[in-house]
């Protein structure tokens, strides 16, 4: 994200206390404070229609919080005033794909240099992510290494499917790709993994008693490392209403609607649970707030389904600043984003995601950060074995995510 002597640069007019304002709002929107950033992002964008900068911010405050019509008047803004700008490209895609107006979405994909994403969109045609179906109750296949449940592709036989919130659209096996039918709409080598992906669309995607048709699907060259046929995550999720129940060892999908989110707040609140901010980057990285050790709430990561016996997870320097044990002497050989890395036993005092906690349990800790590049601070990540005592809702309707012990009733 841009620094703010690009806003300065972008503004060569503007006074002293007009640079101090975005000075304050780039230091609120770094620290997680995204509902007062924007106030005064907007405040500078009213005084200076030309800022980009500050357009910009106030667009990605509003997408953090899938808030569109503001998203898109303020993104919308900036890409008038920055055209060639890549990182603004990307988020006025991200609002477009997030709505399913893929094929809005295309000319900014490949703006932002997206070239086979942008094919991919513009080979939709009719309803993308279209919902046949009410409610699907899935019972799990097993909890561990990863959590998998059954899903059938264009009316094939069941395959064994993982799901997780750091993955965005369906991507399977280029086996059950062929399998199913699907045709190739759009490929790219990625250099840093050398590997073909390949872009289609999967006329139907049935979990239980809820079908999602004319969707994205992606595979790539070899087989998943997941001991599955695929993985699904947010993409699909927020198309739903979510319960990732662990307790109860079921993943519970229902329609997105005010009554269903009204009822899960009020079934939530029954539980003891307090509802959590819910923030959304890009098309499957999910946020909300918590603590480690004496941290303090601040915005972490929610790394749900996945893999991996750590309840959290923290950058190095974040770990050594708040005084979390770190075990140097047994380095674990992982891998984050497809790359390598080599993590450490870490054992904070206490994590903690509103009314659920977990204390003095394994966590791990790297030099890599894997929220670099979002523009705000990210304290850490809680992960697969967080959750185990818990049932976790995702409501992208109201945007909170609650957190409840025991099984979802």
């Amino acid at each position: 994200m841009r620094a703010v002597a690009v806003m300065a640069a972008a503004t060569p007019l503007l006074g002293g206390k007009a640079r101090a304002q975005g000075d304050d709002a780039d230091a609120l929107f770094k620290a997680g404070k995204f509902e007062q950033a924007g106030r005064v992002y907007e405040e500078i964008f009213r005084r200076d229609p030309r800022n980009v900068h500050a357009a910009s911010q106030r667009g990605y405050v509003a997408l953090l919080s899938n808030k569109f019509a503001d998203a898109e008047k303020y993104l919308g803004a900036a890409v008038a005033l920055a055209p060639a700008d890549q990182a603004i490209n990307r988020k006025m895609a991200d609002c477009f794909i997030r709505q399913d107006k893929l094929g809005q979405a295309a000319p900014h994909l490949r703006a932002a240099g997206s070239e086979a994403e942008a094919e991919w969109c513009e080979a939709f045609r009719g309803q993308p992510y279209e919902i046949r179906g009410d409610t699907a109750r899935l019972p799990w296949l097993q909890m561990d290494p990863i959590p998998q449940v059954e899903g059938s592709l264009n009316g094939g036989p069941p395959k064994r499917l993982s799901f997780y919130t750091r993955v965005g659209p369906l991507n399977v096996s280029a086996r059950v790709a062929e399998q199913a039918g699907i045709q190739v709409v759009a490929k790219e080598k990625v250099e840093y993994l050398d590997k073909w992906f390949y872009y289609g669309i999967l006329e139907s995607f049935r979990l239980g008693d809820l079908e999602l048709r004319n969707i994205p699907v992606h595979w790539s060259d070899g087989e998943p490392s997941t001991g599955s046929d695929g993985t699904f995550g947010t993409s699909i999720f927020y198309h739903l209403l979510t319960t990732v129940d662990y307790a109860g060892r079921r993943l519970i999908l229902r329609r997105r609607t005010p009554e269903n989110s009204r009822q899960a707040r009020i079934a939530a609140e029954r539980a003891g649970a307090e509802p959590l901010p819910l923030w959304l980057v890009r098309d499957h990285l999910i946020l909300s707030r918590g603590s480690f050790a004496d941290s303090g709430p601040r915005v972490v990561g929610l790394h749900v389904g996945g893999i991996g016996s750590n309840v959290a997870g923290v950058f190095r320097g974040t770990a050594e600043e708040l005084r979390i044990r770190i075990d140097h002497e047994r380095p674990e050989e992982s891998a984050a984003g497809g790359l390598p890395i080599t993590v450490y036993p870490c054992y904070p005092k206490e994590v903690r995601l509103g009314n659920a906690f977990a204390k003095g349990a394994y966590s791990v800790t790297s030099e890599r950060n894997l929220h670099d590049g979002h523009g705000f601070d990210v304290l850490g990540d809680f992960a697969h074995s967080f959750y185990k005592p818990y049932n976790v809702t995702l409501d992208f309707t109201a945007m909170k995510v609650y957190l409840a012990r025991g099984a979802a009733r």
